[in-house]
């Protein structure tokens, strides 16, 4: 069960947390070898949608599969193909970043020599590799998320589900961040990311899935889900989103 299946298969996720339905039964094929953009305003779902997929919470209904993999009944083949970097949890930050990758490696059973090789390569490339014994708390916004993508990177998955990647990132980290991606991409692997920022989502990817109150309300090749329009336009109106008027306001104007 490899690139026969789809890189991730979600049918019927749902998960309500007490009197609210923060997703409502999302049905998703992400192809593998996509760019796969998952959009919505802030609290459509998509960080919880995301969660369910990738087995960091459980979902009150529904299935999710990574390359034909159960993520649910067989979690350790469905992780082993999958990379992870979620939006707003901790990592273990009083580690350095080398030491923080060593982590990661030995947890998953690499071997340390591996480990080590890999871990250089990525601190390199992701220019970490400056921070030395900096721990990884005393980090930037960008440099974190470059240590996190690099946890996810590092035994080499063939799926990455990234949770706001660009989310409060400098221009020379997001582009970092942008070419490897593209890297990995090109190379066969795929790319799940979720975002409300259009223009990144236009530059990079191929497919998009626009969640709004727990639904997918559209999806589809980008070129297909964005017509004639920009994405923008496509989402706002999707989402149901409003302008002001000339008549609110109006104390604003001298």
């Amino acid at each position: 069960m490899t690139d026969e299946h789809p890189a991730l298969s979600l049918r019927g996720l749902a998960k309500r947390f007490d009197d609210k339905v923060a997703v409502a039964g999302v049905d998703l094929d992400v192809p593998t070898g996509s760019f796969y953009g998952l959009l919505g305003p802030n609290g459509a779902g998509k960080t919880t949608t995301l969660s369910m997929a990738v087995g960091l919470l459980r979902p009150d209904a529904g299935q999710a599969r990574v390359l034909g993999y159960d993520v649910w009944a067989d979690p350790v083949r469905a992780k082993g193909l999958l990379g992870v970097m979620p939006d707003g949890v901790r990592l273990f930050d009083r580690l350095s970043g080398a030491e923080l990758l060593a982590y990661h490696g030995l947890l998953r059973g690499m071997d340390p020599a591996e480990v080590d090789r890999r871990a250089a390569e990525l601190l390199d490339v992701l220019a970490l590799g400056d921070a030395g014994r900096t721990l990884v708390v005393d980090y930037s916004a960008g440099m974190k998320k470059k240590i996190g993508l690099a946890c996810a990177l590092l035994h080499g998955p063939r799926l990455l589900v990234l949770d706001e990647p660009f989310e409060a990132v400098d221009p020379v980290s997001a582009a970092l961040i942008r070419d490897i991606l593209h890297r990995y991409v090109t190379g066969g692997g795929t790319v799940v990311f979720s975002s409300h920022v259009m223009e990144v989502v236009e530059r990079l990817c191929s497919h998009v899935a626009i969640l709004t109150q727990g639904r997918i309300a559209k999806v589809g090749p980008l070129d297909r889900v964005r017509g004639d329009r920009s994405l923008e336009e496509v989402f706002v109106e999707v989402v149901g989103g409003r302008t002001a008027t000339g008549e609110e306001l109006s104390w604003l104007s001298r």
